[in-house]
């Protein structure tokens, strides 16, 4: 299986490389952004289903852990609905310099949902880092 994965791993990184190479030799013609783009994302969409594949293969195996998994499922659901509640309150006008307008509100609260999610995680890294630092220091 180790193998497996690294092979997978090679030829995941060989395909990255050559098709930078096209973007970089293209000249970054939009054919070649576009198609990074796609891979980039295709690589975004299979790392979220090994991660959630990979979390209910080990729930299914082993139930104890079932208990954690689905509190900290439930507690990223509510810290998106409430980053998502927060945004969708108040009106942010974002200027669109491409159309000499505003952005919707929809887009808007997307926009603003995914700072304040990002801004949890950052202070909630900082948090967990120094209480394992302090935790450790008095063990």
């Amino acid at each position: 299986m180790k193998k497996t994965l690294n092979i997978l791993l090679g030829a995941l990184i060989a395909i990255t490389l050559v098709l930078t190479g096209y973007a970089i030799i293209a000249g970054g013609s939009d054919a070649s952004i576009s198609l990074n783009l796609i891979w980039g994302y295709a690589l975004l969409f299979g790392a979220i289903l090994a991660v959630v594949g990979g979390s209910i293969y080990a729930m299914l195996k082993s139930p104890s852990g079932a208990k954690t998994s689905i509190l900290s499922l439930v507690l990223i659901l509510v810290i998106v609905g409430v980053a998502y509640f927060i945004s969708a309150g108040h009106t942010v006008q974002i200027v669109d310099l491409q159309n000499n307008g505003y952005f919707d509100h929809a887009e808007t609260v997307i926009t603003e949902t995914s700072i304040l999610v990002t801004y949890v995680a950052f202070i909630a890294s900082i948090v967990v880092a120094l209480a394992t630092e302090i935790w450790a220091a008095f063990k």
